[in-house]
């Protein structure tokens, strides 16, 4: 039977409506990264940095390495993969912290509410596993960079939980940052040397910050 074109009731029923082509291509481009992600975590734990080639983070997410090159210029940028999520996490955190609470007691909290996704990160990975002599200084320059960038939001964030006439406020905001910073990286450092000593204790992460952050309190109640 013809269909009249002006008669609503004959015309064509329209196709359920779809997902956008583009939207359907950005959640499979999130998918691949994310793959490649975590391939890219798991192998430099196991094999370390300079055991591991652009080939095999591919393989592992079952791609090209012409594919991998088009979300990731080389095998560093995915050194550190989800560090951006897991400082995210940390800002996250010390957003919640109450406004008034000590400063540096906030960034403390943060930080120690960070230990079971940081635990679960490729930076623990990576402190757990430097396979080749030649990843620590790649490894080294990496977490510089990585906490020195860290270090600088995390300021600015402090900055805006002081009180509006505190004294030298920036300075005080980038001591309190770049203390609470350094005693995750003195506990990071620890734990490597006690590994390849052969001394590391099951001592849980987050005691180990519990006590660093502690000594840091201590230090400074002894210097006013």
């Amino acid at each position: 039977m013809n269909q009249d074109p002006a008669d609503p009731l004959s015309a064509p029923t329209p196709a359920p409506d779809s997902e956008p082509d583009s939207g359907l291509r950005e959640r499979k481009k999130e998918r691949t990264r994310k793959l490649l992600r975590e391939g890219a975590a798991a192998l430099f734990a196991e094999h370390g940095f300079a055991g591991t080639t652009v080939a095999d983070i591919a393989a592992c997410a079952n791609v090209s390495e012409r594919t991998f090159f088009r979300y990731f210029d080389s095998k560093e940028a995915l050194l550190l993969p989800d560090s951006v999520d897991l400082f995210a996490y940390v800002e996250a955190e010390l957003a919640r912290r109450p406004a008034h609470e000590d400063p540096l007691d906030a960034v403390c909290n943060a930080l120690i509410s960070a230990v079971a996704p940081f635990a679960a990160s490729s930076l623990t990975a990576l402190t757990h596993s430097v396979a080749i002599a030649g990843d620590e200084r790649v490894v080294a320059a990496q977490l510089v960079q990585l906490f020195a960038d860290f270090e600088d939001r995390l300021t600015l964030l402090v900055l805006n939980r002081l009180p509006a006439d505190t004294p030298e406020a920036d300075l005080r905001a980038g001591v309190i940052a770049g203390a609470a910073l350094s005693a995750v990286r003195a506990v990071l450092r620890t734990q490597r040397r006690r590994r390849a000593n052969g001394t590391l204790t099951v001592t849980p992460p987050s005691s180990l910050l519990l006590e660093a952050f502690g000594m840091l309190k201590q230090i400074g109640s002894a210097a006013q």
